[in-house]
């Protein structure tokens, strides 16, 4: 069965609770190049901030999804692509392996399941707001990784594994033996992504890689770059 994000190679994470750089506007974002544009923070968000983000980028035709940190920030919203769940493999709450997931089903008028996937997080940078928030056990070896990758594939069932160093670059022999490890789930990658040189190396060890923070921090410009890192890596490999 393929999946959409069988063809991504870079993905744009909008945080609906920050502000884009002065000057530039959601229509700029969309013609960034990246794959989908998911929509979604660890803290701050409300549904009118997720409606905001999807309305203004909705016309542009870069694929969208909802990546909800709860349940009461669920938009129902037809320009939705689908929703992407987290759930943490390694989290010390078991609200954010299925507790979260628990009250998602239960929302106003359900979840629309034909549009509705999970992310296997792996969190590892133990400094951000994420790690803190789960209470993620980040001391995780690179065999470690493996073996919950292997276990969100196989015993889980999940079509994407999320490698989340949220913030800080991370180590890529840990994100190459997380590859290693999986045969069909797609391997995302998050943190620390910040100019071409970064996505192009971080994308020989993972399929897909997240940046979200450059986008508010330097603007359209630089997210153009990791795109074409991303992308050239992916030439590279073909």
């Amino acid at each position: 069965m393929t999946t959409p994000w069988d063809e991504w190679d870079h993905v744009l994470k909008i945080d609906p609770d920050k502000d884009l750089v002065a000057g530039e506007t959601f229509e700029d974002v969309c013609a960034t190049g990246t794959d989908a544009i998911e929509i979604g923070g660890t803290t701050g968000m409300t549904k009118e901030k997720m409606e905001t983000v999807v309305d203004a980028c909705a016309k542009y035709g870069v694929p969208l999804y909802q990546e909800p940190s709860n349940p009461a920030v669920v938009i129902d919203d037809a320009a939705l692509d689908g929703y992407l769940i987290p759930t943490v493999f390694n989290a010390g709450d078991s609200f954010w392996v299925t507790g979260a997931h628990k009250e998602w089903v239960r929302i106003e008028n359900g979840l629309d399941w034909s549009r509705t996937h999970t992310e296997a997080y792996i969190v590892l940078n133990p400094d951000s707001s994420v790690a803190e928030y789960t209470d993620a056990d980040c001391d995780q070896s690179p065999d470690d990784v493996a073996a919950y990758a292997a276990v969100a594939e196989k015993l889980f069932g999940q079509e994407i594994v999320y490698i989340e160093y949220s913030g800080t670059f991370g180590d890529p022999e840990t994100v190459a033996a997380a590859n290693e490890a999986l045969d069909d789930a797609t391997l995302f990658y998050g943190g620390g992504i910040g100019d071409y040189d970064a996505a192009r190396e971080m994308s020989q060890h993972a399929d897909v890689v997240v940046v979200g923070d450059l986008l508010h921090d330097e603007g359209c410009a630089a997210v153009r770059e990791t795109v074409e890192g991303a992308k050239a890596a992916d030439a590279d490999a073909e």
